[in-house]
């Protein structure tokens, strides 16, 4: 008998269940029993453009987990309606499948194969509940809740699936590129972000529109279902990890051909850019600033969609295109596969070259990025958790603090800097415990009656674990940040903002010219040499027509500078006393005595005479 092979694939829980086509007599006495398929039991046929040599059938049990079958499996759960015994079934599966295959046969793979993966019910059970394996998987949507039901979701799937016409699509991409270069090399992306990170109210309309746009994804993922001829499911959230995400139950798409399924895949991500353009002409509309922040983020939630290290849009989109919708099911069996001397795993055998080179391209990607992310985590975990610890409490304190003085707005965007920060730290803590649980059952597992082995490994676990530990807390590893300024203080209310001292402005670059001569305005005097009227005039007029010194006057360059120059760099004329007339460059009989009246003076700059 042949075992069947479990592994991940389609659907929200996204576990397979490979059936063999081995028939393998079974001697019974029963008569000829009816069967029953469980209850909800789906049909969804053949998938269409698989990556195996041969073709897989479709069928989703009624917990939603998605069951991947032989043609002959298929053939047999097919024929099954609760009316025909296996008599009958035999002589129906037999007429399709192109050989004989007797009641006995169809007992045996009914009892031995169908029931015990949830897709038929025990003979002899009344009613029609079953229960059938599940992948225990890792990085997989948890808790799912309903927002729009199937009916209303093909409501709305139909009404949008125009925008997937192939028109409206070259309409919408060169559109989207026109906005692009308009607001990253015209207009600038970075100022609207600035400007509403100075406002709380703003930035709870963008943490609104944001949310808007995730919806409007799903959206697109429904509707390029619909239009590819599937029938999209229900759209709701859950958990991966621990943030909230949502999702689209889209599993009719493996009948209708890869080419619909990529369809389907990129419709969320083109549904992003439909909605960029609508956030683009909100703001042309209104000229709020908000319109474009919105959009400046969009940007990073497109770019994570499209990654294929975890289950988002990029790993169902590689998955697609090499016709295995059980990437990570295929990281175990690939690796064996590499081991020399080993045979290779039916679940990589059976997969077509191409299939299977996209595959292992994948595999030898992510895992060593993955071990290493692992390893630096680990290197660095006492910064990590310090740093953010500390983060996290100001953060929690100032956003109370706000809330205490009345500040709604300001407490409410603190909030969500708060779930920013503990979201990381407690998905880093459940993959954690996650892992680990999955490597010591893994371990036990493969070492069960090897006690030498199992105390190997052990061993060198606690001597790892014992040297990464000695080298936290002997100062090997990188220490905790300093507190750092925010960087958006909008959502750190009432944390301290730590600014670095204000740099000293630079002295200013020795000049040719000679020191400035003040002039005291005294009454004109035949005793001594003074300015005549004309002269003090017209420097007068000068100084005050210019405000600042004329290149004849400043023949030494200046650096240049990002901020107003202090006025006490540039060479003014003002009226008024002046520290300047008591200088030592003022001569004593410019200079008034203490029995006369303050005299206004003028300072004026000349130029150094030539030599002679």
């Amino acid at each position: 008998m042949t075992e069947s092979h479990i592994a991940q694939g389609p659907g929200p829980t996204g576990t397979a269940v490979y059936g063999a086509d081995v028939i393998e007599p079974a001697p019974f006495d029963t008569g000829f029993p009816v069967p029953r398929l469980g209850a909800g039991l789906q049909l969804l046929g053949e998938y269409k453009g698989s990556g195996t040599t041969e073709p897989r059938y479709i069928v989703r049990r009624g917990d939603g987990q998605v069951v991947q079958l032989s043609r002959l499996l298929y053939l047999v759960a097919r024929a099954i309606d609760g009316r025909r015994d296996t008599e009958a079934i035999s002589h129906r599966v037999s007429g399709r499948f192109g050989r004989e295959v007797s009641a006995e046969n169809v007992h045996y793979l009914i009892e031995n194969k169908l029931q015990p993966l949830g897709v038929t019910v025990p003979f002899g059970q009344e009613d029609d509940e079953v229960t059938g394996p599940t992948a225990d998987l890792l990085l997989v949507l948890k808790g799912h809740r309903v927002i729009f039901r199937e009916r209303q979701v093909a409501r709305i799937a139909r009404s949008l699936a125009w925008l997937h016409r192939p028109l409206v699509v070259a309409l919408v991409l060169a559109t989207a590129v026109a906005m692009e270069i308009w607001l990253f090399a015209l207009h600038g992306a970075m100022t609207p972000v600035l400007q509403v990170l100075e406002q709380p109210v703003l930035m709870l309309v963008v943490f609104a529109l944001t949310v808007a746009s995730l919806v409007f994804h799903e959206f697109g993922h429904a509707s390029a279902c619909r239009y590819g001829g599937a029938r999209p499911g229900a759209i709701g959230c859950g958990i991966f990890l621990i943030w909230p995400s949502m999702y689209t139950d889209v599993t009719d798409v493996y009948r209708i051909g890869r080419g619909g399924r990529m369809r389907t895949d990129l419709g969320g991500v083109y549904f992003n850019v439909v909605f960029i353009l609508a956030l683009a002409g909100g703001y042309f509309v209104t000229g709020q600033s908000f319109f474009l922040a919105a959009i400046y983020l969009a940007h990073f939630e497109i770019i994570e969609q499209l990654m294929p290290a975890v289950r988002l849009d990029g790993y169902y989109i590689l998955g697609d295109l090499a016709g295995v919708p059980d990437l990570f099911g295929k990281i175990k069996p690939i690796l064996r596969s590499m081991l020399p001397g080993r045979p290779v795993p039916p679940e990589v055998s059976d997969l077509k070259r191409s299939a299977r080179i996209i595959v292992t391209v994948w595999v030898l990607t992510m895992v060593p990025l993955l071990l290493a992310e692992l390893g630096y985590v680990l290197w660095n975990l006492p910064r990590l958790l310090e740093t953010s610890l500390r983060s996290l409490a100001e953060q929690l304190t100032g956003t109370g603090s706000a809330f205490a003085d009345g500040q709604v707005a300001a407490g409410a965007v603190g909030v969500i800097g708060s779930l920013m920060l503990l979201f990381p730290l407690a998905g880093a803590a459940y993959l954690s415990v996650r892992l680990g649980g999955r490597l010591v059952r893994h371990v036990v597992r493969a070492t069960e009656g090897n006690l030498r082995l199992r105390l190997l490994i052990g061993g060198a676990t606690l001597a790892g674990a014992a040297a990464l530990c000695a080298a936290w807390v002997g100062g090997v590893t990188p220490k905790p940040l300093p507190p750092q300024p925010p960087i958006a203080p909008i959502l750190q209310p009432g944390v301290p903002e730590i600014r670095p001292p204000r740099p000293v402005a630079p002295a200013p670059l020795p000049s040719l010219t000679t020191p400035p001569v003040t002039v005291a305005a005294a009454e004109p005097s035949t005793s001594g040499p003074s300015a005549s009227p004309s002269e003090s005039g017209s420097a007068d007029a000068s100084a005050s027509a210019s405000g600042s010194p004329s290149p004849a006057r400043s023949p030494s360059p200046r650096p240049t500078r990002s901020e107003p120059e202090p006025s006490s760099t540039r060479t003014t004329a003002t009226a008024g006393p002046s520290p300047s007339a008591s200088s030592p460059t003022a001569s004593p009989s410019d200079s008034a005595t203490p029995s006369e009246p303050p005299v206004p003076s003028f300072t004026v700059s000349f130029p150094a005479p030539l030599p002679t």
